[in-house]
Formats: structure tokens, sequence, C-alpha cells
């Protein structure tokens, strides 16, 4: 039987989304770093897409964070301040910390099975020495984890914060120049707890692996702002 031809069709709203996907992929691999400018008119030529539907994706981004509009400048990728890492790290530390918990209560033999998965795509890439997928798969580990949860809930509630934290993963990562294969192993010990269905374990080193990394963070950007001030 012959497709009907509508239903091949792209409709507008779509368009903004898929451009909103491709400009949120450049912020997120640090392609379009903090402090960046985007361009309407360059953006639409780039991606071959009117001025109106890349502004309505960069008002998309807007609603997460990753992007803000400046009156009579324009958009800008917006930098990562000492205060919106501390806001971060300990909201994450929260939210992580209750997963991680609340996944050993709740964990399964197939429920570990899709953990360990998730954690070896993160040991892979930090042999390859692939940074930007060691980034991608470690957010994606914490995401495993809260989708093990089974809490709708929570999950609503990361997801309003989740690009900020895959960008807060990625300024992590990298400016603090960690060892790829030093990120894996941080995740180990909480896999392992996880899996092994030791809940307050597995609770505390989540909370301690985001406080952790989170201080040492706020520390480094609170000293390049002093510096920068001068």
């Amino acid at each position: 039987m012959e497709a009907k031809s509508s239903s091949l069709t792209v409709t507008p709203r779509s368009l903004d989304h898929q451009a909103a996907d491709v400009i949120r992929q450049q912020i997120l691999s640090g392609s379009f770093p903090p402090g960046h400018r985007l361009i309407e008119t360059q953006l639409a030529e780039a991606l071959d897409l009117s001025r109106g539907t890349v502004r309505s994706a960069l008002q998309q981004l807007t609603y997460e964070n990753l992007v803000v509009q400046l009156p009579y400048k324009g958009w800008l990728v917006p930098p990562l301040r000492s205060q919106d890492a501390w806001e971060l790290y300990t909201l994450r530390s929260g939210l992580e910390g209750l997963a991680a918990r609340l996944a050993a209560l709740a964990i399964t033999p197939e429920k570990a099975i899709l953990l360990n998965r998730s954690f070896q795509q993160l040991v892979d890439a930090a042999q390859r020495g692939d940074r930007n997928a060691v980034n991608e798969f470690d957010f994606a580990i914490h995401k495993t984890i809260i989708q093990l949860t089974e809490h709708r809930r929570l999950q609503e509630q990361y997801k309003i914060i989740e690009q900020q934290i895959r960008l807060y993963i990625t300024a992590c990562n990298t400016l603090l120049e960690f060892d790829l294969s030093e990120i894996a192993d941080q995740h180990q010990s909480m896999v392992k707890a996880i899996c092994c269905g030791d809940a307050a374990l597995a609770q505390h080193i989540a909370q301690d692996h985001s406080t952790a990394d989170g201080e040492t963070l706020v520390k480094y950007l609170q000293e390049l702002e002093a510096k920068n001030s001068k």
C-alpha cells in the first residue's frame, strides 16, 4: 500500500524541535561555549531554516536555561558562575542521592543489567579517550538511576534541570581536567552499591560524588571570577 504523503510532512513545530536539538548539542559539547553569542541569521543559514524557526528553537532553550536573551543584544550561552555551580551541585546531590537510595531499594536482576550496561558504556568511552562520549555517558548513568527508581515525581523534577546538569557535568569534567579513567572509576562504587541493594551506601556515595566535584568546581570558578574582576 502506498504511504500517504501527509505522513512524511515535517511540521514547523517539529523543525523547531530539531533546530533546538542541534543547538543544544552544540552547547553541551562545548562547540558553543559559555559566553558564545548566538546570531539568528548565522544559525538560520547554517541550519537552512527561517529566522522565525531558529528564534522559536532558541526560545525553547531559554526554558532549559541553556540560552538567555539579552535586550537589544540577541542570544547568549550564559557563563557558568560559581553561584550557578553551587545551586546545581547542591540540588543535584539531593535528587541523585535520593535516586540512588530508591534505585538500590527497587533493584532487580533486570535493572542491574541496565545499570551495568550504562556503566560499561562510560568505561568504554574512557578507554577510547573520547571526552565528549564520556560526558554523555556520565550523565546517562545518573539518568538511568533516576529511571530505575520508578518514582514519577522525582523523574519529573529531574527533567526540569537535566539539561543544566548535562552542561554542569561537561563543565566539571572539562574545566577540572579530570582524567577520563578517573571519571569512570568514580561511578563504579555507586553502581556496585545500587546493584547490591545497599541503599544507605548508594545514597552516601552519590551525595559525596556530587558534593566533592561541586565544591571543587565552585572554588575554581570563584578564583576565576576574582581574577577577572581585577
